[in-house]
């Protein structure tokens, strides 16, 4: 399995390919090689097998891009695309086709991913395409969904992303007048129903911003404390979902909070980190997490 070192060195090296066959470059795959530092062989692969749904043309050993694609990709395409062709498998639909497909708009706003690693969605690759089609035409759907206490089925869903978040595929989708977010491999039947929807920039701008699933209007607020042995992994990158910096204290803490449709979306963070990290609000929450880590360790 590839490390994730390894994987970021590919993606950085698709990404500037990429950045260069969409300049119009002619791509020399010797002086490639020399430039990221790696053999000859592994620039053909790139070329061939893993930008093998890019319409790249070849004259005198030198790669570039069909010219009616030129400039079309912007930065956060170029990204997306790079980790498409380094990590193939993150999609269920395997086929140069599908990867082909990504170059459509329509097809890139249906999609959205968070994350490197992926859940296994072999069969699954049919229903994928459906809500696929569904989102881009703006179509309800109907679908069983086995929940925990046994099926329900949804008879007019409003789907609007396949979000990908930490390797499991969602799907986001308004229910009445309700967003709310459904674990993919538990969606069974579905059927695109003749009825359509209109967009929703705000849901767009929700599923945008959101770091989590938990796509419930009535957030809370949860402040944490976060000890200065640990500050500086904090102030890094977010790794709370809708984290903000409140204040740096004098020891060298912090004090971070966070707007959560669902505890779940910082406790498990908590866990982690302790202990080093405390939760100060909302009351009682810390006592709770104790008491259940508590529970744990007296059943083991």
């Amino acid at each position: 399995m590839m490390n994730s070192g390894n994987h970021d060195t590919l993606v950085y090296r698709l990404a500037q390919m990429l950045v260069k066959l969409n300049q119009g470059e002619k791509l020399d795959p010797q002086v490639l090689a020399e430039e990221f530092g790696v053999n000859l062989r592994t620039i053909q692969r790139d070329l061939n097998i893993r930008f093998a749904y890019l319409p790249l043309q070849k004259t005198d050993g030198r790669y570039q891009l069909d010219p009616t694609f030129l400039g079309k990709l912007n930065t956060r395409d170029v990204e997306r695309f790079a980790s498409l062709a380094g990590v193939r498998g993150l999609f269920p639909s395997l086929s140069d086709d599908f990867l082909r497909d990504i170059f459509d708009s329509r097809i890139q706003s249906a999609l959205m991913v968070k994350g490197h690693h992926y859940e296994n969605l072999v069969g699954k690759e049919v229903a994928f395409r459906q809500l696929e089609q569904a989102i881009i035409a703006r179509r309800h759907v109907s679908f069983d969904y086995q929940k925990d206490d046994g099926a329900k089925h949804y008879a007019t869903v409003a789907p609007y992303k396949l979000l990908n978040h930490k390797g499991i595929w969602y799907l986001a989708a308004r229910d009445g007048d309700k967003l709310k977010t459904f674990s993919f491999v538990k969606i069974e039947h579905p059927n695109l129903l003749d009825t359509q929807f209109d967009a929703d920039p705000a849901i767009d701008k929700t599923l945008e911003e959101e770091d989590g699933i938990w796509l419930g209007e009535d957030k809370k607020e949860i402040v944490l404390k976060i000890a200065s042995e640990v500050a500086e992994y904090f102030k890094r990158r977010k790794l709370i979902a809708n984290q903000i910096l409140v204040k740096e204290l004098e020891d060298g803490g912090l004090i971070v909070s966070a707007k959560v449709g669902h505890p779940n979306q910082v406790l498990p963070v908590v866990r982690y980190w302790i202990p080093h990290i405390r939760i100060i609000s909302p009351e009682g929450l810390q006592g709770e997490m104790e008491q259940e880590l508590a529970r744990y360790l007296d059943c083991n």
